[in-house]
């Protein structure tokens, strides 16, 4: 067994030799190479644990190292060495990713001890990749993804509530998950051989909502041709999903009452009850409290639905999980439309990371489906995200904190919004973040240089507010006269 194996790179044949010795004859397994295209083909081949480079080699020198190997995942640590004591070119090589230096000429004991530091780090980093692992299994359920705090309360309860029948609550803005986690619920809980039963109580008009849930009687309404089961007696024995239930008339919340309490329901136009075992989880992006205070929602109804209330974080109070969230919705668009897997950039995860989303969870998989869709390239870049992410983190053009970097929004007046001077806006916005150069602008928009040439003339936007004074700007691969100026 060896202490782990290090890859040593230097342009001199007898500083390479002398390093493998120390280090082979301390238990470690040592590979060398004579520059940084060796050592990174290499390293394509075969993972290292360290890799310690001299800073100055002919062609790619240590620096150019240390950037590649510290965008590997997880990053490789790396050692660099100087021949010329300069703290500065050490310091340098810190902030790009080095895991720490040496001086030359080196001293065996130096090294010993640098390296070995290396190697408890490393065993470190593993740990708690280990245990990060092992507290993603703890708290991961089907199709819903977080490690935020707040989600893994929402998989605690989730874990003790699934193995009862009792009635849950879930709470949420819309788009949060609601209808995932009552699925999830379902499918670990005791019923989880019948089918799940779900319906959304805003989607269906009043006056055909209590036919839906109870069912109804041959010739109770005109076109009722046959009797007919109502949804409580399809989930019978199983799970009863009413989504929005805050949107219930009071009437139909009083027959919904009697229907929990007593567990029996009579559909429309009989006279006869009907026994039914229904697990009831409902949902709604209300406040119950709050409408039982406004007389809206009966306040015995909240008491039977309110057993076990799972409340839902909005996304942006959990932005933390939004590389998660991103990289899965991406690899499951990427499967469903037949394309090899494609990472997101930096650029783009910053965006995403600073939008404000309020869709949610919902919003964030839309997103990242439409620009694995339409994106042309083997990546998602801030390009392919749709014009109000890319838009919402650009700097106010106002005085004050919004000048600083803060959010960016439209603030819409009570009588309505004209279409054109929000699009002169979105214009106005790019020109200046790109420092008015149009190709960058038409970029960041996603128009093409001449569409965008064109709607800086109609809506008469220049630099300095005059006609058609601006910087000059050539977009590349364009045909034409040459530079025009805006």
């Amino acid at each position: 067994m060896t202490k782990g194996q290090i890859l040593v790179v230097d342009d001199e044949a007898a500083q390479r030799e002398i390093l493998r010795t120390i280090l082979a004859a301390e238990g470690y397994q040592v590979e060398v190479a004579k520059s940084a295209a060796e050592a990174l083909d290499k390293g394509g081949r075969r993972r290292f644990d360290l890799v310690l480079t001299d800073l100055r080699m002919p062609g790619a020198d240590g620096l150019s190292l240390v950037r590649e190997l510290s965008r590997e995942d997880p990053p490789t640590l790396v050692i660099v060495m100087t021949g010329f004591g300069s703290l500065d070119s050490a310091e340098q090589a810190m902030k790009q990713g080095a895991f720490d230096y040496l001086t030359k000429p080196l001293e065996r004991d130096d090294l010993l001890r640098i390296v070995g530091r290396a190697f408890e780090r490393m065993g470190l980093i593993q740990e708690n990749r280990l245990l990060r692992q092992q507290l993603e299994e703890r708290y991961r359920i089907e199709g819903i993804v977080g490690s935020h705090y707040r989600m893994r309360e929402v998989f605690d309860k989730l874990h003790k509530v699934s193995s009862s029948n009792s009635t849950v609550l879930i709470v949420g803005e819309s788009g949060t998950g609601k209808e995932l986690i009552a699925r999830a619920i379902h499918r670990h809980g005791p019923r989880r051989d019948r089918p799940f039963v779900a319906v959304s109580c805003a989607a269906i008009p009043e006056t055909l909502i209590e036919s839906e849930l109870f069912g109804y009687e041959k010739g109770a309404f005109t076109g009722a041709v046959s009797r007919r089961q109502g949804l409580f007696e399809t989930a019978d024995k199983s799970t009863l999903f009413l989504d929005e239930i805050g949107e219930l008339n009071v009437n139909m919340q009083s027959k919904v009452l009697r229907a929990l309490q007593e567990r029996e329901i009579r559909r429309v136009g009989g006279h006869d009850s009907t026994k039914v075992d229904v697990r009831i989880i409902a949902a709604t992006n209300k406040n119950l409290e709050e409408e039982v205070g406004k007389g809206r929602f009966r306040g015995d109804l909240y008491y039977r639905l309110n057993v076990v209330t799972v409340p839902l974080p909005p996304l942006r109070e959990r932005s933390t999980d939004i590389p998660q969230l991103a990289e899965y919705f991406v690899r499951r668009a990427c499967d469903e439309a037949g394309r090899p897997p494609m990472p997101v950039t930096t650029e783009a995860m910053r965006l995403l990371l600073q939008y404000h989303w309020p869709g949610n969870v919902r919003q964030l998989e839309a997103v990242l489906q439409r620009a694995v869709l339409l994106s042309d390239g083997q990546k998602i870049d801030y390009a392919d995200l749709p014009i109000e992410v890319r838009f919402s983190t650009l700097p106010s053009r106002e005085p004050g904190p919004a000048a600083h970097g803060a959010t960016y929004r439209f603030l819409l007046p009570s009588g309505g919004i004209e279409l054109e001077a929000v699009e002169r806006e979105f214009i106005l916005q790019a020109m200046e973040s790109s420092g008015w150069v149009i190709a960058k602008a038409a970029k960041l928009l996603g128009l093409s240089y001449r569409t965008l040439q064109y709607r800086l003339e109609k809506f008469q936007i220049s630099r300095n507010g005059g006609d058609g004074v601006g910087a000059p700007d050539e977009e590349p691969g364009e045909t034409g006269p040459g530079p025009r100026q805006v």
